[in-house]
């Protein structure tokens, strides 16, 4: 739907010595600067002309990964491995990180047990990706949890945990992570004065309330993002995934794109699930569903690099087209947040 474009001068490109080099090397800067989408426009140009550059491969994964394409940047970075291309180190923790968001929990169990077998895991990294694995298992499993997930109102000891403190995205996430089948009481005061502060990053907040939510946390609190704050009882709350299904936006996505564009329908899957989860729990705060369909149908068009104004999307999708602006705003401020690499 939408995907034509003018004709392309492509076929009159002039072959200029380094041309090549200098798309890569625009490419990279944009990646740089977040602009994934002229960041992408451009290393796939380059990819003609630099087919065995390495730094080429990991900016397209990086850049298919920001603008939603997870399956994409998975093929590339599992081509990657397989002909040896680029630092294997850096690529195999690029490709566990895709995984995870695509909850491919058993893969990122096979891969890390074979590099187990392998003795492929540099020493200094042996920890973090054992982490991983414990990760990987239990999420796959589905494990129990232990028996420290006391009542609230059996009061356990106080234990000291501050997320400030890790500065790094990253080790913010990969802390977290760890709380995921201990009992989180303990640590309650550490996390509520990170989910209420104006700071910390709202990706990172996402997996908080997630995990008190896993947990039955049933006690009222606070939850800052992007200038509001609203109090929250984690127990009461949906998961995630209900959560992005009770907002209405991917039902009016698929009715119009599934059938005659599966490739972009999972491609705009994958931008509502990225953005609502940035959004968990607030309500959406501008627009309707038809509004953010034809927002996020307008990004996910523009990203294969087409100029269809965005009034042909809200028409499609019946909404106003100065509601579907301000929710496009909104998006690009969502686009700007950093994720982490687990």
């Amino acid at each position: 739907m939408y995907m034509k474009k003018q004709d392309s001068n492509k076929d009159n490109l002039i072959l200029f010595p380094g041309l090549g080099m200098r798309l890569l090397e625009k490419g990279l800067e944009y990646l740089k600067q977040q602009k994934y989408r002229d960041a992408l426009q451009y290393l796939e140009q380059a990819l003609e002309f630099e087919p065995e550059n390495s730094d080429l491969y990991v900016g397209l994964v990086l850049a298919h990964y920001e603008t939603g394409n997870l399956k994409q940047a998975k093929e590339i970075a599992a081509e990657m491995l397989k002909s040896g291309r680029g630092d294997y180190g850096k690529v195999i923790e690029i490709y566990l990180m895709i995984l995870v968001q695509l909850n491919e929990y058993q893969e990122v169990v096979t891969t890390i047990e074979g590099l187990l077998e392998e003795q492929e895991i540099p020493r200094e990294k042996h920890e973090h990706f054992m982490k991983m694995l414990e990760f990987g298992r239990k999420m796959n499993n589905g494990a129990e949890k232990q028996e420290g997930t006391e009542r609230d109102d059996e009061q356990p000891e106080e234990l000291e945990f501050d997320l400030f403190v890790l500065a790094d995205i990253n080790k913010q996430a990969l802390a977290l992570g760890n709380l995921t089948n201990v009992n989180i009481r303990p640590y309650i005061k550490g996390l509520k004065k990170y989910a209420e502060s104006e700071e910390g990053n709202p990706f990172i907040k996402t997996m908080l309330v997630n995990i008190l939510r896993e947990q039955e946390y049933s006690e009222e609190m606070a939850v800052s993002k992007f200038g509001w704050k609203e109090s929250f009882t984690p127990a009461l709350l949906p998961d995630v995934k209900e959560y992005m299904e009770a907002s209405g936006v991917l039902p009016l996505l698929a009715d119009v794109i599934e059938n005659d564009d599966p490739v972009l329908n999972e491609q705009v899957q994958s931008l509502v699930e990225r953005y609502f989860f940035l959004l968990y729990p607030f309500k959406t705060p501008v627009g309707s569903p038809n509004d953010w369909a034809g927002a996020i149908h307008f990004i996910a068009n523009e990203y294969y690099g087409f100029d269809n104004p965005l009034g042909e999307f809200a028409d499609l999708y019946s909404s106003h087209h100065e509601e579907a602006a301000k929710v496009l705003r909104f998006i690009r401020e969502l686009e700007e947040i950093s994720y982490p690499i687990i």
